[in-house]
């Protein structure tokens, strides 16, 4: 006889890990709302899933479907599912898995991860003992007051005996080649900047910027660096100089890391 409806599960799989002991499931987070605690299966030697029993009527297609219209419920689910996959960046590597990978058994899980074995096992030899960080860099928003005495050169002073018409025509020419000279100055520091990075990472990614409009705070980069575990102490040092420096010069780099290899491991 089938179970009712509300007593089935599905597997949901956080990640593999790669470890040459089998991980302790200690001090783990709760993981997704309604799920059982985490536990692992033996995908191989030395590799293992970490996986959950979810409810199928909370997470069942249909389910999930509802689920995603709701920015909170989604941002909640993702927050937790990190928060799983993070607990194990001590082991030798960790492959995060898409938000909401199920599967309708455990077997069922094991069968299709042993079918993508050799691109796993890829990956692990890639990404063994290497962390992410990431890094963000804006320009810091320019006021009014200040673009216009950058853009005529004066503190405040009137404009003399100019006709009105002149000086306001001229005024806004002088702004707008202020603008472009600072956006491509901008643009400059921001490739300088993943330049230095990637120079000290084993692999980059960067993804398109956006413009650099005036009087905002745009983003110039926005890009992840997969680094040695050995070397992510230094990395975050130097990240923490670049801060200094750079918010010295009228830019804010958010820093965030390190992470298990979020943007490395779909390549």
């Amino acid at each position: 006889m089938n179970a009712p409806a509300a007593s089935r599960t599905v597997t949901y799989v956080y990640c593999v890990v790669a470890a040459s002991k089998r991980p302790r499931l200690t001090r783990l987070p709760a993981g997704l709302p309604g799920t059982g605690p985490v536990r692992l299966l033996e995908l191989g030697p030395q590799r293992y899933l970490a996986v959950a029993d979810a409810p199928l009527p909370r997470y069942g297609q249909a389910a999930i479907r509802r689920g995603l219209t709701d920015l909170t419920w989604v941002s909640r689910a993702a927050m937790a599912h990190e928060a799983v996959v993070e607990a194990f960046i001590g082991a030798t590597a960790v492959l995060p898995m898409k938000l909401f990978t199920l599967f309708t058994s455990d077997d069922r899980a094991l069968a299709g991860l042993r079918a993508d074995r050799r691109r796993i096992d890829a990956l692990v030899a890639r990404l063994a003992d290497h962390l992410e960080w990431g890094v963000r860099l804006m320009l810091n928003p320019v006021s009014p007051a200040r673009r216009k005495d950058q853009a005529t050169g004066n503190n405040g002073a009137g404009s003399g005996t100019r006709r009105l018409g002149i000086a306001y025509l001229n005024q806004k020419r002088a702004e707008r080649d202020a603008a472009r000279e600072r956006a491509q100055r901008a643009r400059s520091v921001a490739a300088d900047l993943y330049e230095r990075l990637s120079d000290r990472s084993r692999a980059a990614k960067r993804r398109p910027p956006g413009e650099v409009p005036a009087g905002e705070a745009p983003l110039l980069l926005d890009a992840a660096f997969l680094v040695p575990r050995r070397g992510s102490r230094s990395f975050g040092a130097l990240l923490r100089r670049e801060q200094r420096q750079l918010e010295s010069r009228g830019y804010h780099l958010t820093v965030t890391g390190p992470w298990p290899p979020y943007s490395f491991v779909q390549q």
